[in-house]
C-alpha cells in the first residue's frame, strides 16, 4: 500500500466490475430468448421443448445459490465469482456450437450453474470491502446492473442476431464475460489490505467502519442450515420471495400484458417496456446512496433505515395493483415504472443485510440462502399469473394478487425483522427469544 494523505478510491472501481458482472448475467440471459423463434425452427423444437430449455437456467440457478454462497466465503469472491464469470461466459459462448436439444438444454442447465455464484459473491464483496455506511450504495450499484442488462439486452441482442446470426451472437456474447474475468483476476483481491492501490486512508475508512471484519478463510460460525433458527433469517427470505415474485412480472408478462391488454404495437410495446427498468436502475442507486447518508449523520439506528426504506419501498411497488384499475394506458405505464423502481428501493436493503446480519464468514452463504428463496417467487410467479390470467382472462387478479403479496412483504419486514445487528450465534433457541438477534 502507498502512502497518500487522500483515500484512494479502489473499492469502488470494484463496484465497477461488480455492476458489469450483474450487466453482462442479464445479458447472456435473455441471448436464447431473443432466438427462441430461430433456434426452434432450425431445430424442429416444438414448444413444450423450448420452455424445458428455457426452465433449465432457473432451476439451477436457484438450487445452487447456497454452495456458491459457501463456495465464496470459504475460498474468497476472488475466485469464486472470477470462475463463475468465466464459467457462464464459455456456456453462453458454446450455445452457438449447439446442435439440438439435448445440448441446448445441459448448456443451459450449465449457464445457471455458473451465474448463481454472482449475487452471492457480491453480497460478500460488499461485506469485505466497504465499511457499513457504504453497503446500501454499493448494494444499489450492482444490483442496478441487473436492471441496464435487462433493458438494453434484448433491442441489441435481436440486432446483433440481423447482422451476424444467432450463432455468432451467442459467441460474441460470452466474449465479454471473459474478458471480464480476465480482468478480474488481475484487477481484484479478496481483502483490501493484500490490494497495491489501496492506501492507508482508504483502508482505514473501510475498516474502521466496520461493526465485523471479515477476511479470506474466515471459517464459517455456524452449519448452513443453523441460520433457520434465526428469524430475521426467515425474514429475509420470506420478504425476498415476495418482492421477485413482483418483479419478475416486468420481465416476463409485461410485453405480454402492454400488447393484449394495453393495446400496444411490437414497437411501442419494446420501447416501454424498458421504462420500467432504466427508471429503476437510476432509482436504485439513488436509494441506496440515501439511505447511506441517513445511515451517516446518526440520527437513525440502522434498523430503522433498513425497515423505512424497505417499507417505502414496497409502498411504491403495491402501485402494480392500481395500475390494474387505470384507464389510461400511459397512467398504468406510469403506475408501472413507480411499482418496479419500489422493488429496487426495497432491494438496495435487502442486499445490504447480508453484510449486516450474517454471523463472521457466512456473509456470501446467507445471501445465497437468500436468494435461493427469492428465486422460488421468481420460478412461481409467471406460472401463477399465467394461470390466473388463463381463468379469468384478464390481468386485472393477477395484478391485485401481486399487490396481495406485496402488503404481506411489508407486514413481514416490520414484524418479523427484528434488530438488524449481526446473528450472535451463542442462542440456544433464537427463533423465539426477544431479546436476542431477531
Amino acid at each position: 500500500m502507498y502512502n497518500n494523505n487522500k483515500a484512494s478510491s479502489v473499492r469502488w472501481l470494484i463496484a465497477g466490475l461488480m455492476w458489469t458482472a450483474i450487466a453482462i448475467n442479464y445479458i447472456d440471459r435473455v441471448v436464447l430468448s431473443a432466438a427462441a423463434p430461430i433456434i426452434s425452427k432450425e431445430f424442429a423444437l416444438n414448444t413444450a421443448e423450448m420452455g424445458l430449455i428455457m426452465s433449465a437456467f432457473f432451476w439451477s440457478y436457484a438450487l445452487l445459490q447456497l454452495p456458491a454462497g459457501w463456495l465464496a466465503d470459504r475460498f474468497g469472491q476472488k475466485l469464486t465469482l472470477g470462475g463463475a464469470v468465466l464459467w457462464w461466459s464459455v456456456a453462453t459462448a458454446m450455445t452457438g456450437l449447439a446442435n439440438g436439444f439435448n445440448s441446448l438444454f445441459a448448456l443451459r442447465v450449465g449457464l445457471g450453474v455458473g451465474e448463481a455464484a454472482a449475487y452471492p459473491s457480491n453480497a460478500g464483496i460488499a461485506s469485505r470491502w466497504f465499511p457499513d455506511k457504504e453497503r446500501a450504495t454499493v448494494a444499489g450499484i450492482f444490483d442496478s446492473g441487473s436492471k441496464f442488462g435487462g433493458a438494453v439486452a434484448m433491442p441489441l441482442i435481436v440486432w446483433l442476431i440481423a447482422l451476424v446470426g444467432w450463432k455468432m451472437t451467442f459467441v460474441l456474447s460470452g466474449s465479454i464475460g471473459i474478458v471480464w474475468a480476465l480482468v478480474w483476476f488481475a484487477f481484484y483481491k479478496n481483502d483490501p489490505e493484500q490490494h497495491s492501490g489501496v492506501n492507508e486512508a482508504e483502508l482505514r475508512h473501510i475498516r474502521e467502519g466496520q461493526r465485523r471484519k471479515e477476511g479470506t478463510g474466515d471459517k464459517p460460525t455456524l452449519r448452513w442450515y443453523h441460520l433457520l433458527r434465526y428469524r430475521n433469517v426467515w425474514a429475509m427470505c420470506l420478504g425476498f420471495f415476495f418482492i421477485n415474485y413482483n418483479s419478475y412480472f416486468f420481465i416476463t408478462w409485461l410485453p405480454t400484458y402492454l400488447v393484449k391488454e394495453r393495446g400496444m404495437d411490437l414497437i411501442s410495446m419494446g420501447f416501454v417496456a424498458a421504462l420500467p427498468l432504466l427508471l429503476a436502475m437510476l432509482v436504485e442507486v439513488f436509494a441506496g446512496w440515501l439511505s447511506d447518508r441517513i445511515y451517516r449523520q446518526g440520527r437513525w439506528s440502522l434498523t430503522r433505515i433498513r425497515k423505512t426504506f424497505l417499507v417505502v419501498g414496497l409502498l411504491m411497488a403495491s402501485c402494480i395493483g392500481f395500475a390494474a384499475f387505470a384507464e389510461s394506458s400511459w397512467l398504468a405505464i406510469v403506475l408501472l415504472c413507480i411499482a418496479k423502481s419500489g422493488t429496487t428501493v426495497a432491494a438496495t436493503q435487502v442486499w445490504a443485510m447480508p453484510g449486516d446480519i450474517a454471523p463472521r464468514g457466512m456473509t456470501s452463504m446467507l445471501a445465497g440462502l437468500q436468494n435461493t428463496v427469492s428465486n422460488m417467487g421468481g420460478v412461481v410467479g409467471p406460472i401463477i399469473t399465467g394461470f390466473i390470467v388463463a381463468a379469468t382472462n384478464s390481468f386485472v387478479p393477477a395484478l391485485l394478487f401481486s399487490a396481495g403479496l406485496i402488503v404481506v412483504a411489508i407486514l413481514n419486514y416490520l414484524f418479523l425483522l427484528g434488530e438488524v445487528e449481526p446473528i450472535k450465534e451463542q442462542s440456544e433457541n433464537p427463533l423465539i427469544e426477544p431479546a436476542l438477534n431477531r
